[in-house]
């Protein structure tokens, strides 16, 4: 077995010792950090404005800040009769048409419900979903979900079993229009369920079709609905009771009339129709606020936001137990914890039958965060790309954290019941060509809103409450992967290549450029203590640097680092990537520039906040293999080490358009070998 291919082979055992849904030695204690940040991707969506939705507010004005938006569209998806038109529900109870450009609305929900309709309280409150039947052309139906309150509480009962003690009803209502290609709503209405919440949060989200079901499938024309634990399910049994609606997957015959109140039906193939005490409209259970679903090749994959740690994506299957509120995420979950943290699992955990997740992110609680204050953290669930246009996407489930508005994915190929959980990683967002964050095209630095929706070609969307705008991926680019040129440097092993700081410290015995003994510092601004330039050959402009370095300072010390210096000016000019064993400080682990200043951190991946970084670079005294592309026009800056396709670290700055490379340290030991630069040489 090769070195590498070891490497590589304990790496992925690791990860699968970490997501493997095992019980778990640790000790009975919360745990603080369930899982890693995801990492950098390296690819960036290019995101085309293509509508903005009108402003609209919540009536009574609420005083929940999070609900004073532009708007609060939620969603978008097409209409299923061939026509290329977008629909687009507003939670403030409009439902939009968009026709090739042209919006306009198709049907005002909120007025037709009347002053019962709720939308001023609660994150999920107003018109929350629509859904068009897959035979809409022919049959003219589509369904829609909204909150009631006021009257509604007394003087209808709900369908199925809801709490003494209900806040607000969850509704769903079939549409039936007179003429399917009109552009706007004429026709019947029917309500066909009703249920009472505890609270006004976590009630029904999405609802909606298989979209993969044909005619002949048992999943052609049954409805699903995703019933939330009505927020009581942090102090309850409820998600975990068979004989109730909340906190579960329903699904329902919209044609049928074997349901309690006639108004739909219950599909034999349910899962649990001939359990005693059970509802038969459940299809999963063990959920707390089961957001957004959507189907890739007949697979069900469920967006979840979680509690106080940890949201997941979990694939749904029939009769399937997501664990809430006994488990969040991979972890136990104990109601009444002081803590609001996940412990390992016991060790009979087996026995339970558990769903795992097969995607997850953590909330990254900051230390000075009350323990069960809201993390301000929610999972928006998404899609797996299967459409035309963007091959680099296809396979990769696009999804992300809402309210501040970050894209993840990972691989569908990945996402596996019972595997190990997919790698999450982070991607970036272009717009007009030029690299941005959804928090700066809405111009909110707190609250994004992120939302995504898909056309039926399998094109994403993305959507933002913060500005109303709707956004078409319409292509994906590759990090810092500009053309860097035919001019190569190889063959740098003697001290005639190399202009050290203090020649002393050094060693040139061939092959290897070693830094011998630690730097001490210098006069002049903060910077790397020790370094060699490397005198062979051009400055570059754009370029790309491979090489391995190995740091010899011994495991046991703490703050052990080495450099790559590139960009290389002046001895107070230049750019250097820190490859540390720690991550924990602002000069370890990163991207810098000096610039006859104090070093200045670049790169995207730290977080001031939480005073985190990009996962330790160098934890061990092994060789491990670097590279370093610059390019000079953008400014764009990926590190990567050894062979990953994803970048460790990422920036983009353009005091420096040229250079010559280095390595050393601040006052550590290590070596260089193996050097190869190729890009543009400049004089």
């Amino acid at each position: 077995m090769s070195r590498r291919f070891f490497r590589l082979a304990v790496t992925t055992f690791v990860l699968s010792a970490l997501f493997v849904p095992i019980a778990s030695a640790q000790p009975d204690a919360p745990i603080a950090d369930p899982l890693p940040t995801p990492g950098a991707s390296g690819i960036g969506l290019e995101l085309t404005e293509v509508a903005r939705l009108p402003e609209s507010k919540p009536v009574p004005p609420p005083t929940d800040s999070r609900l004073k938006r532009y708007n609060r569209i939620n969603y978008l998806g097409e209409v299923p009769d061939g026509s290329g038109r977008l629909f687009v529900p507003d939670m403030n109870g409009k439902l939009y048409l968009l026709d090739h450009g042209v919006q306009h609305v198709f049907l005002d929900l909120g007025a037709a419900v009347g002053p019962d309709f709720h939308s001023h309280r609660g994150l999920g409150s107003g018109f929350g979903f629509a859904a068009f039947h897959p035979d809409f052309r022919r049959n003219g139906k589509f369904y829609t979900v909204h909150t009631e309150t006021g009257s509604a509480l007394t003087s209808k009962k709900p369908d199925l079993p809801s709490p003494a003690d209900t806040q607000v009803h969850g509704v769903i209502t079939e549409w039936t229009v007179s003429d399917p290609a009109a552009d706007v709503f004429s026709g019947t209405r029917r309500e066909i369920l009703r249920v009472g919440y505890a609270s006004f949060i976590h009630g029904f989200q999405e609802i909606g079709f298989n979209p993969t079901a044909r005619w002949w499938d048992e999943d052609h024309g049954l409805l699903y609905l995703a019933s939330g634990d009505g927020g009581i399910g942090v102090s309850t049994t409820v998600p975990q009771d068979l004989a109730l609606p909340q906190g579960k997957i329903l699904r329902i015959d919209p044609a049928g009339r074997n349901g309690v109140n006639g108004q739909y039906g219950i599909p034999r193939s349910n899962p649990f129709v001939r359990k005693a005490g059970a509802l038969g409209e459940i299809y999963a259970y063990g959920m707390r606020d089961p957001y957004r679903f959507s189907w890739d090749n007949g697979r069900m994959f469920l967006g979840h936001i979680g509690e106080k740690a940890v949201d997941s994506v979990y694939e749904v299957r029939k009769g399937a137990n997501l664990g809430w509120s006994e488990r969040e995420g991979l972890w136990e979950f104990r109601r009444g914890d002081p803590s609001c943290g996940v412990f390992p699992l016991p060790a009979d955990d087996a026995k339970y039958g558990y769903t795992y997740p097969v995607t997850a992110f953590d909330h990254n609680r900051l230390a000075s965060s009350r323990p069960c204050a809201d993390s301000g953290n929610a999972l928006m669930g998404g899609f797996v790309y299967r459409g035309a246009k963007i091959p680099s996407l296809r396979g990769k489930y696009i999804y992300g954290e809402g309210v501040k508005g970050l894209i993840y994915y990972a691989e569908e190929r990945e996402m596996r019941t019972g595997r190990p959980m997919a790698v999450t990683r982070e991607m970036m967002v272009y717009a007009d060509g030029q690299l941005t964050t959804l928090k700066a095209l809405v111009n909110d630095p707190n609250r994004v809103d992120l939302r995504f929706g898909r056309d039926a070609a399998g094109e994403l969307y993305v959507l933002a409450k913060a500005n109303g705008k709707i956004w078409k991926v319409t292509g994906a680019r590759t990090f810092a992967s500009c053309r860097t040129g035919h001019d190569f440097v190889t063959g740098t092993g003697s001290a005639r290549s190399w202009a050290p700081v203090t020649p002393a410290l050094w060693q040139f015995p061939g092959r290897e450029v070693v830094l011998a003994q630690p730097g001490v510092p210098r006069p002049g601004p903060r910077r790397p203590f020790e370094y060699a330039v490397l005198s062979k050959g051009p400055a570059f402009g754009s370029m790309q640097l491979d090489a391995q370095v190995r740091l010899d300072t011994p495991v046991a010390e703490s703050n052990r680092d080495v450099i790559i210096v590139f960009g290389y000016r002046s001895d107070t000019e230049f750019y250097y990537a820190h490859l540390s064993s720690d991550n924990r400080i602002y000069p370890h682990n990163g991207i810098f520039v000096v610039n006859n200043a104090d070093r200045l951190r670049l790169d995207h991946q730290w977080d001031a906040e939480r005073s985190v970084g990009a996962a330790p670079a160098v934890t061990d005294t092994e060789w491990h293999r670097v590279r370093v592309r610059h390019c000079a026009d953008s400014g764009e800056i990926a590190v990567y080490l050894d062979g990953s396709p994803h970048p460790l670290m990422t920036a983009v700055d353009r005091t420096f358009s040229s250079g010559r490379v280095g390595f050393g340290s601040f006052d550590n030991i290590g070596r260089l070998r193996d050097l190869r630069v190729h890009g543009k040489g400049v004089a």
